[in-house]
């Protein structure tokens, strides 16, 4: 076991070994770091308390700053030595949320796509800080989120994705050593039902957009609503696209929401893009042609309006592909593998709302086949 003084630049550059390495800090003793195999750094102290030593984890390395871990590991030791085992909890617990909550998104920022990122935090700040800013994270109740959650009933699509959003703080929180385990007051939050925004594709409203990209021929963004018709994929995923991830007929998608995937190209999509003229990096480049091209969503508003199609997102283009295969009897599974979806619960939902599109089109036919017509 290393011993040295411990400098935040320090922590950031230890290592992780092939068993648990574990650096003690010179300046304060008893405190240190220790760091798994798998790469995750926690401070500890070790004290005598009660005739025996006992080693206790004050935080996670990657999201506690180690000015904040030495504070709260000197409480920790001054209060072992008072025998009160209990006073560094109360510490920790009387941690302002809004301050337990950068900790968390410092950490997270590891594992969340920067899109993901900047949705979670636009959640933060407009649903959850509102609430719960300057609250001690301990004194959270579920009382507390339940009358929070209730208060957002005006907004329940706002509130069912800032619910996770919090229900990973609190997580974490235990994590870090703010509150106790298994105490997560987020446990049994009850979503608001709601209608699906999800919207499918008409035959005649495919035609009608057809004819109406067809006006648009040999624009770049028409060619990029096009290439979502005809594969079901997501817009940054065709907007980000490379032409190294073109080949073999094939979409290797390196980046997608869910990770890596390949999406296998028909004929016409594959059409589509042997068209177009590889003049760079990327297959719709911008004006710069530095990055990619902006602009989908305006033009995309255009574009249906002139299609009389205003309530259609481009998002809808995706339900109307996995709709499609759908009615051309793929499975369950099969449509999964086209759209990249990770579980098996995310497509049931499109076959779901495919169903329901099928009983609207019943219940509009049963007055004319029954005579009412």
């Amino acid at each position: 076991m290393a011993s040295r003084r411990l400098t935040q630049r320090l922590i950031e550059t230890l290592k992780p070994g092939k068993s648990v390495r574990e650096t003690r800090d010179t300046e304060l003793r008893g405190f240190g770091v220790r760091i798994l195999p798998s790469g995750r750094k926690s401070y500890f102290v070790h004290a005598q308390t009660g005739g025996r030593r006992v080693w206790t984890k004050i935080g996670d390395a990657d999201a506690m700053h180690l000015a904040d871990a030495r504070e709260l590991a000197r409480s920790h030791l001054a209060a072992s030595k008072a025998g009160d085992s209990s006073r560094p909890t109360k510490i920790a617990a009387e941690t302002p949320f809004e301050d337990v909550a950068d900790a968390v998104f410092r950490l997270q920022s590891r594992h969340w796509k920067p899109g993901t990122l900047e949705v979670n935090r636009s959640y933060l700040k407009n649903q959850i800080l509102p609430r719960f800013r300057g609250k001690p994270i301990g004194a959270i109740t579920s009382a507390d989120v339940q009358q929070w959650f209730a208060s957002l009933r005006t907004t329940p699509a706002a509130a069912d994705r800032a619910a996770p959003v919090l229900s990973v703080i609190m997580r974490e929180a235990e994590t870090l050593g703010f509150r106790l385990e298994d105490t997560n007051p987020c446990g049994n939050i009850r979503r608001y039902r709601r209608r699906g925004r999800e919207r499918f594709l008409s035959l005649e409203e495919t035609r009608r957009l057809g004819t109406v990209l067809k006006v648009h021929e040999g624009h770049a963004l028409a060619t990029a609503v096009k290439l979502l018709l005809l594969t079901g994929c997501r817009k940054s995923e065709i907007m980000t696209l490379q032409w190294q991830d073109y080949r073999d007929g094939h979409l290797f998608l390196r980046d997608g929401k869910t990770g890596p995937r390949t999406v296998w190209l028909s004929s016409a999509a594959r059409t589509v893009l042997d068209a177009l003229p590889r003049s760079g990096r990327w297959v719709f480049p911008g004006r710069s042609g530095v990055g990619p091209a902006h602009g989908l969503s305006m033009f995309w508003r255009a574009l249906r309006d002139e299609a009389g199609l205003r309530d259609v997102r481009l998002h809808d283009l995706r339900h109307s592909y996995a709709s499609l295969a759908l009615q051309c009897g793929e499975t369950v599974l099969t449509i999964g593998r086209l759209l990249g979806h990770s579980k098996p619960d995310t497509t049931l939902k499109y076959i779901h709302l495919a169903d329901e599109s099928v009983r609207d089109a019943v219940d509009a036919l049963a007055p004319i086949l029954g005579g009412e017509g």
